[in-house]
């Protein structure tokens, strides 16, 4: 689960790092770390928060988070982890590392287009 915001994800925003390339993971899933929160900033109750992951995770327990550089990935795992997943990780390296030029692929679009690696 990425939680960088739908733009970045999708490669349309530009990245705030010099010299990442846009896009996500092939097989990232968006999830903007907002949506763990209620207005404010508070975290969202256990209930609502299993709703969010099940609509992202499709089903899957084991759950692998990223973001920009590892923090906003870090609220994803403590939502999952109040929702009540156990099978997480974070990836501390996320976009700052995958997003360099490199041959690791990436994909841009919205992932619901069936959107090809680049």
């Amino acid at each position: 689960l990425d939680a960088r915001t739908a733009k970045r994800y999708a490669g349309t925003a530009p990245e705030p790092r010099p010299g990442l390339r846009g896009g996500h993971m092939p097989g990232a899933v968006s999830l903007p770390f907002g949506e763990t929160q209620r207005d404010g900033g508070v975290m969202r109750p256990p209930h609502e928060l299993r709703t969010v992951f099940e609509a992202a995770a499709g089903g899957r327990e084991q759950l692998y988070f990223s973001c920009g550089s590892g923090v906003t990935a870090c609220v994803l795992a403590l939502g999952a982890t109040l929702a009540g997943y156990g099978d997480l990780a974070v990836y501390d390296g996320s976009w700052s590392e995958w997003g360099l030029p490199s041959d690791r692929p990436v994909v841009t679009g919205d992932g619901l287009d069936g959107s090809s690696p680049r």
